[in-house]
Formats: C-alpha cells, structure tokens, sequence
C-alpha cells in the first residue's frame, strides 16, 4: 500500500515532470520540430465527440496534467522497484516505454476519437520521423525530470511506503 505522503510527493512530481515537458514541446518548435499540445489535442478530442464545442482548453490542460500524474504514480507503484539504474537512467528507461507506447497505442487511439489519423508511430501523417522524434525527446525529459523529483523528494517506491 502506499502511503499518503508518498502519493503525495509522487503526485507533486508527475505534475513537475508534465510541465517540464510542456515546455520541453513548446520549445522544440525554435529548432523545427512539431510542437505538440497534448492539452490542445485532447481538448479537440473532447468535443469532437460531442459535435460542438462543450470543452474549454483548461479541460484539456487538466486531463493532460492528470494523465502525467497517473503515469508518476504507475512508475511508483509497478516500475521503481523492478526496473534497475540510477535516476538518470531509470529516467530513460520510463521515457523510452512512455515514448513507445503513446505512438503505438495511445496517440493512434486519442487521434481516432478525435476523428483523425496519425498510424502507428505517426505514420500516416506527412511527418512521421519528425512527430517521432519530438514525442520522443519530450518523453526522455518528462522520465528523467520525474526520477529526478522522486529522488529529492525520498519516494523510494513501495517498499519503504508506511
């Protein structure tokens, strides 16, 4: 079980690590890279399932900032204790697999409902190696600026939660 002060930190973590890499996204598009806006898409994603506009751009922000919560306290809960390494490498591991998973599965299914059409790995848009790569780079940061937080804040996973 985990305990209250460590989802606590945990939960102050993911929200670092997911504006980190808010900026980092921002910030790719001065040396040509796409900027993605998760906060953005997902709000378009939203209401296109509803056919107008019911949801605000702060409702996408929030399930985007709840999404890199979710994914600080899955690292606690089911990877910091498995996977070996440092921080920085822990960091880029969790990177790699958060990066391999949004272009495998969840980029292809949030573009769906949204009524678009990005393929697997982004292939079906006119830039894939560049979407790629951008993803990629945001993911890389987003896991090291995560095992970086849970390391200064002591959240050292479930075995020494109380």
């Amino acid at each position: 079980m985990i305990s209250s002060d460590t989802f606590i930190r945990t939960v102050i973590c993911g929200f670092i690590a997911t504006f980190f890499m808010t900026i980092i996204s921002f910030l790719q598009g001065g040396i040509g890279l796409p900027v993605i806006d998760v906060g953005h898409i997902l709000k378009e994603s939203f209401n296109y399932v509803h056919g107008t506009p019911v949801y605000s751009i702060f409702w996408g922000n929030l399930a985007y900032n709840i999404v890199g919560i979710l994914l600080a306290l899955i690292w606690v809960v089911f990877f910091q204790e498995r996977i070996p390494g440092n921080w920085l490498i822990q960091g880029l591991i969790y990177g790699i697999i958060i990066s391999f998973a949004a272009g495998l599965v969840i980029s292809p299914l949030a573009m769906q409902s949204a009524g678009e059409t990005v393929g697997i790995f982004y292939s079906e848009t006119w830039i894939p190696g560049r979407i790629l790569l951008a993803g990629f780079i945001m993911h890389l940061g987003y896991g090291i600026v995560l095992m970086f937080c849970l390391k200064y804040a002591g959240v050292r996973g479930l075995s020494t939660a109380e």
